[in-house]
């Protein structure tokens, strides 16, 4: 197997077609075809469905897929890691930020990319915790903001903030709060507007209202931010979240944000790193930048109820 077979491979899948793969990697197409059969036969597994209007993986073709992603990534890097020199990194970083983050952190670090590091290629992925788990362990990506809970001994782990979750809904509500804060009972009450299992915030939320003897049990479940929000904005009920997902509705006075007490809920993030595969030096420059940009985004007041942690 060779590196050039998993470029064309990730060209065809990404292109949906041999002949505009073939286009983009300036080879003949019946080139491609020949080292693509050469390699589902050196797998022993077909990889792709062809058909007259393109093609489609197959099951062992999506494994495939991100297993070549991976290791494609993982060569440019050490590439750039061998090319670049400590005081002008260069090259390409991949950095993953849950959902609930990036509204804090997304624009503000490629901003300080841009200023700091020109030559530096800032690749931000938006996903669920748990996938962005599972591309940093198969080095899909470098970086990741992560929460947590206890269970990332897989990585290595720097804390940036401890983050209050708050109880949000549009203003006007039928389920807006009596005062400037809400008790977690009085949250509980409401229809509430949250994120799936697989989402870190979740298992967080439930977990306090069960030490506190409360149960939510009237929720509606909704994993895309923008969605969450229309269904927010339409009164459908609540929600309990940190502030940086709907930081913008909240600054312009469309949505209310409640601090919760008896008992409080934050969450804890880390900026996380494979303990397996070294970081190039700038993966290490933008692991820097997360720091100070997250100290910034606190201190300014940019990310309300976060609150910077020792490190």
């Amino acid at each position: 197997m060779e590196l050039r077979q998993l470029r064309y491979f990730v060209a065809i899948v990404d292109h949906g077609s041999l002949s505009r793969a073939a286009r983009v990697l300036h080879i003949a197409q019946p080139a491609l075809t020949q080292q693509l059969r050469q390699l589902e036969q050196e797998l022993g597994a077909q990889l792709l469905h062809r058909s007259s209007q393109g093609v489609l993986s197959t099951d062992a073709g999506k494994t495939f897929y991100e297993h070549a992603q991976a290791i494609l990534k993982q060569v440019g890097d050490a590439r750039s890691a061998v090319a670049q020199s400590l005081h002008t990194p260069t090259g390409t970083v991949a950095l993953g930020l849950p959902q609930s983050v990036s509204g804090a952190l997304a624009l503000p670090m490629l901003n300080a990319v841009r200023a700091s590091y020109p030559e530096i290629e800032l690749q931000l992925t938006e996903e669920l915790s748990g996938n962005l788990i599972e591309q940093l362990k198969s080095g899909r990506i470098n970086l990741a903001v992560l929460f947590d809970d206890g269970q990332l001994t897989a990585f290595t782990s720097t804390p940036l903030v401890e983050e209050d979750m708050m109880y949000i809904t549009r203003s006007g509500s039928a389920y807006a709060a009596a005062g400037e804060t809400v008790t977690l009972a009085q949250a509980a009450r409401a229809p509430l507007i949250l994120p799936g299992h697989q989402h870190g915030v979740r298992p967080r939320i439930e977990q306090i209202a069960r030490s506190a003897g409360l149960s939510i049990d009237r929720v509606i479940e909704i994993n895309s931010v923008a969605i969450l929000k229309s269904a927010i904005l339409a009164d459908l009920g609540a929600t309990i979240l940190p502030t940086a997902p709907l930081l913008s509705e909240i600054e312009r006075g469309t949505m209310l944000a409640h601090p919760i007490s008896s008992p409080a809920i934050s969450r804890t993030l880390a900026l996380c790193a494979s303990k397996n595969i070294p970081l190039t030096n700038a993966a290490a420059a933008v692991g820097r930048l997360v720091l100070e940009v997250t100290d910034q985004q606190c201190r300014n007041g940019h990310w309300l109820g976060a609150h910077i942690l020792k490190r």
